[in-house]
C-alpha cells in the first residue's frame, strides 16, 4: 500500500510538477529514496532494495527512472570512477568523500572546503556548480 506521510507526498508532487507522471514504477522507486534520511544509491543496490519489498522493476528502468529523477532535479548524480555512480537525495550544495576501501560515499558539507581559484571559463559560459570527491582508502 502507497504511504502517502511526508517526505513521500511531496515527492509525488514533484514528479507532478515536474511533469514526470507518477507511474506504479516511479513511485514505488521514490518511496524506497525518499522516505528514508539523506542517502546515496547505485542504480544496482536500488533495483535489489526494490526486489526485496516486493516491487516489480528492471534494472533498466531504475537507471531510467534515477537518470530522470536527476534531470528533474529530485537527485544529484555523483560519478566516482567511470563505471561507477551514485545517486544521492540530497541536492543542496554540498561534497563528497569516498571510501574506495569500502564503497562508501559521505556528504561533506559545503562549507567544510574551500575553492581557490578556478579555470579559465569558455566565452558565454558560467560555473554551474563545483562537485569535489575526496578519496581516501588505506
Amino acid at each position: 500500500m502507497l504511504n502517502r506521510t511526508r517526505p513521500f507526498s511531496h515527492v509525488l508532487e514533484q514528479l507532478r510538477s515536474v511533469n514526470l507522471r507518477p507511474t506504479r514504477q516511479r513511485l514505488a522507486l521514490a518511496k524506497l529514496l525518499f522516505e528514508k534520511p539523506d542517502r546515496h544509491v547505485t542504480a544496482e543496490a536500488l533495483h535489489k532494495e526494490a526486489a526485496a519489498e516486493g516491487a516489480r522493476v528492471s534494472l533498466a528502468t531504475v537507471y531510467n527512472t534515477l537518470h530522470q529523477f536527476t534531470e528533474a532535479g529530485l537527485l544529484k548524480e555523483i560519478t566516482v570512477d567511470a563505471g561507477c555512480s551514485y545517486f544521492d537525495t540530497n541536492i543542496t550544495s554540498h561534497h563528497h568523500c569516498y571510501d574506495e576501501d569500502t564503497g562508501a560515499l559521505m556528504d561533506i558539507p559545503a562549507q567544510h572546503l574551500q575553492v581557490v581559484g578556478s579555470p579559465a571559463i569558455p566565452e558565454g559560459k558560467s560555473i554551474r556548480r563545483i562537485d569535489i570527491v575526496v578519496r581516501v582508502g588505506e
